[in-house]
């Protein structure tokens, strides 16, 4: 996960449309395999917020930024609410990886709504939904489809830009995987 980290997570990350000097937003980071590419890849002049609502991973966070000079990540432990402690239209992309199927529809919605609030008007919402039905067809506990999520996001004023396939981290091994890019727009 190392290489991953430091080299590929950083070329994906790019790939999908994040820039240096840009502010991200990583909810639900779990112990950074996207923080920590996104914080090398946005540079000095950016900054990377990691939220998640357990302390060890944001340990873990702590000391790999450590260990690797990086010092614009910063750690906001939340206590599983959606609400984000961020200003209005204070931050250029936000990932949603590998975690909207935690929360009920009524907690997405709120959070989709958080997320419009905080991004930039150009802002990039980029989504790995990870544990849809299409992923795991034979299990019942997954209810939602990757049709949902869309129409979810677009009725909370967003667009879908693009699909963005390759490796992806995932419970700290990699494999094939898409994100979803929408684009925040006026509602």
């Amino acid at each position: 996960m190392e290489n991953w980290e430091t080299e590929n997570g950083v070329k994906f990350l790019k790939n999908i449309g994040i820039k240096p000097g840009q502010v991200l937003l990583d909810f639900g980071t779990n112990v950074g395999h996207y923080s920590i590419p996104a914080a090398i890849l946005v540079g000095n002049n950016g900054s990377v917020y990691a939220i998640d609502k357990e302390q060890e991973p944001l340990n873990e966070i702590k000391q790999k930024a450590r260990n690797l000079s990086l010092d614009n990540i910063k750690i906001i432990k939340n206590s599983g609410e959606v609400k984000l402690s961020l200003g209005n239209d204070s931050i250029d992309v936000v990932l949603l990886y590998d975690m909207l199927h935690y929360l009920k529809q009524e907690e997405r919605k709120i959070l989709y709504g958080e997320v419009y609030r905080v991004l930039k008007a150009d802002g990039l919402l980029s989504v790995y939904p990870k544990h849809v039905i299409e992923d795991y067809p034979l299990m019942e506990f997954h209810d939602i489809h990757i049709d949902d999520v869309k129409q979810e996001i677009n009725d909370s004023g967003f667009l879908f830009d693009q699909k963005y396939c390759g490796e992806v981290s995932h419970d700290d091994t990699l494999n094939s995987g898409c994100v979803l890019n929408f684009k925040r727009h006026s509602k």
